[in-house]
């Protein structure tokens, strides 16, 4: 029963953390803006809140094993039903500048500058007609309904597997058990961000499309990767996850020491099964309500319920954007951020709550060195990564958008796109096709850079004779310009290593402090109403914090966006570039303004402590 708890443990975790590493890759395949791609992220804990009184309370009377298996499947077919989309929805059409040139395999020279006389009319009727036609602008909703699907699915495994363990293992092997299940399912998010990584690095159509004629890199903010293939995979093993639980017995032997008098813990992180567990209703009712006052009214628990719901909502903002901070920050691919995530972040963190467990255990902790212990790893965690503010990146240098034709810097609502030296092609405004000048500037399209021949063909295309490159006065090189942005300075690369070192750091200080906080938790409560505790802890987590903190998030990156693609309809699609500075602040300052005044409240808690 361990081994497939543990098995389960292992790909709900896994499946998980393939959504987290899919986002910006659905972000840009569905044109979705940041706050959407939050709120599909969230609807995994609506899906578990949706059925967890229920499955608590009702599957511990049925055949556990059985539940828990259904309960896979369940997460399969979630899985499964999010890559559904990739299959009906046709190709991905990433926006160019240059429709025309891909089609015939020459390599003849096209000129960028006037590729859009003449056919301007034409090629708009084209796009309109194409777009009554275009199913794919909902195609997320299956998304959503997928993620939610696998929250539902994941919901029995923890409380009836525990519970389950607790009923038939011998009492002291219990917190091992338990321990084993954790360290193994902290292995799920590791190869969760390396699959991740590797799908993000095979283009999304590989196979169906001629890969030659693709004109973008992984680097490039219009690439999506096979994020499908990821979720095929989780799905394929949560449907072997859930094999053996349909041959395990209903119950097991007793060991023989399990006595009357073992107290069993009651895991089930829930409170409605406290509600159905008596026929009479009513009286219980009343009692279900006194319990419930005594843990609220209970001042320690209160604050700490306080402290870290401010945590949990800076946390999981931080987290699911991630990804994408390394990517807009540092220019990093998606494929390479998620391959460092997974293997810079986790193992620290896991390390960390190891450890943690191992120093309260060796050192017999009081609940005032525990809270003292959690309280100064957390804070040094904080501190730590304030350092992140200086690590930051300059904005990559695009003509018209961060800095003028000349090379100088604009502020952040003057862009003007079009310039004298672009005056006299006829550019569309709306499209994203960037070119590297050999100046160093990237220009949105070529034909904005006013390029007049091209050399080449798929990803080497090249483009000489671009006016705008010549204008620059300072420049006296070449006048031709490359597909693709201009990659950052050797500086930031230098100052990436610097981010991933903070971030190691502060992932193991804060992780050491997780167990004497969770293990807080029990201890200032009375023993007989710690289920109860356990259980609105996690709703409230769950409601308060899982559910808004990606939205909200996402809503306040989708503000610092310089520049928006376009669909093939000429609606507003994802981000494609983003104003550096300003996505920084916003992203480390919000999650820094939610962490500082927990520690206010974690300082008012321990002076409860201490009374």
């Amino acid at each position: 029963f361990l081994a497939a708890l543990s098995f389960s443990y292992l790909s709900k975790t896994f499946s998980g953390t393939i959504m987290k590493s899919s986002i910006t890759q659905i972000e840009r395949r569905f044109d979705l803006t940041s706050s959407t791609v939050g709120f599909i992220d969230g609807s995994f804990e609506m899906g578990n809140l949706l059925v967890i009184a229920f499955v608590s309370y009702f599957g511990a009377k049925l055949h556990r094993p059985k539940v828990i298996a259904v309960g896979c499947f369940t997460m399969a077919l979630g899985s499964l039903l999010t890559a559904m989309p990739h299959f009906f929805m046709g190709y991905y059409k990433y926006e160019t500048a240059s429709h025309t040139a891909s089609s015939d395999n020459l390599t003849s020279s096209i000129n960028p500058c006037f590729l859009h006389q003449g056919v301007n009319e034409t090629l708009l009727e084209v796009s309109r007609s194409g777009c009554e036609k275009e199913p794919s602008s909902y195609m997320w909703i299956y998304i959503l309904l997928g993620n939610m699907l696998r929250g539902i699915g994941e919901t029995p495994i923890t409380p009836l597997g525990i519970s389950y363990l607790d009923d038939f293992a011998k009492e002291e092997d219990v917190p091992v058990y338990v321990a084993c299940l954790h360290t193994i399912a902290m292995l799920g998010p590791m190869f969760g961000f390396l699959m991740g990584s590797l799908c993000a690095k095979l283009y999304v159509d590989i196979g169906f499309v001629d890969l030659g004629s693709i004109t973008i890199t992984p680097q490039d903010s219009r690439w999506v990767g096979a994020w499908w293939l990821g979720f095929l995979i989780s799905g394929i093993s949560s449907f072997l996850a859930a094999i053996p639980f349909c041959f395990l017995p209903k119950s097991l032997k007793k060991p023989d020491e399990a006595n009357n008098d073992k107290t069993s813990y009651n895991y089930s992180p829930v409170i409605m099964p406290c509600i159905f567990q008596s026929q009479l209703i009513y009286p219980f009712l009343s009692d279900f309500y006194t319990s419930l006052k005594n843990v609220l009214s209970n001042r320690m628990y209160f604050t700490l319920l306080c402290c870290s719901l401010l945590q949990f909502n800076s946390f999981i903002g931080f987290f699911t954007y991630k990804p994408k901070y390394m990517e807009q920050q540092y220019g990093q691919s998606t494929s390479k951020s998620n391959f460092l995530i997974g293997l810079t972040s986790l193992p620290p963190v896991s390390i960390g709550i190891f450890l943690g467990g191992l120093i309260m255990k060796k050192y017999k902790m009081s609940i005032i060195g525990a809270t003292k212990f959690a309280f100064t790893m957390s804070f040094l965690a904080y501190v730590v990564s304030l350092l992140h503010f200086f690590v930051g990146c300059e904005n990559h240098v695009v003509a018209g958008m961060t800095v003028s034709y000349e090379g100088k810097p604009i502020p952040y609502h003057e862009n003007a796109i079009f310039s004298e030296c672009n005056s006299g092609c006829k550019c569309a405004s709306n499209v994203w096709d960037p070119v590297c000048g050999d100046n160093g500037l990237t220009y949105v399209s070529a034909c904005l850079a006013g390029c007049t021949t091209s050399v080449g063909h798929g990803k080497n295309t090249v483009f000489h004779n671009c006016s705008c490159i010549e204008a620059n006065s300072s420049w006296t090189g070449n006048n031709s310009a490359t597909l693709g942005q201009c990659p950052k300075s050797e500086d930031c690369s230098m100052k990436f290593i610097y981010y991933t070192v903070i971030q190691v750091i502060s992932g193991f200080c804060y992780s050491l402090g997780g167990t004497p906080a969770y293990m807080i938790m029990f201890r200032c409560v009375q023993p007989e109403l710690k289920s109860l505790a356990v259980g609105l802890y996690t709703l409230i987590m769950r409601v308060l914090a899982g559910i808004p903190a990606p939205v909200y998030f996402g809503a306040l990156i989708d503000k610092t966006c310089l520049k928006w693609g376009s669909t093939s309809c000429g609606q507003r699609g994802a981000c494609r570039l983003y104003d550096s500075n300003a996505y920084r602040y916003v992203y480390l300052g919000l999650s820094a303004v939610l962490r500082g005044p927990s520690y206010l409240i974690g300082i008012l808690f321990y002076i409860l402590i201490k009374k």
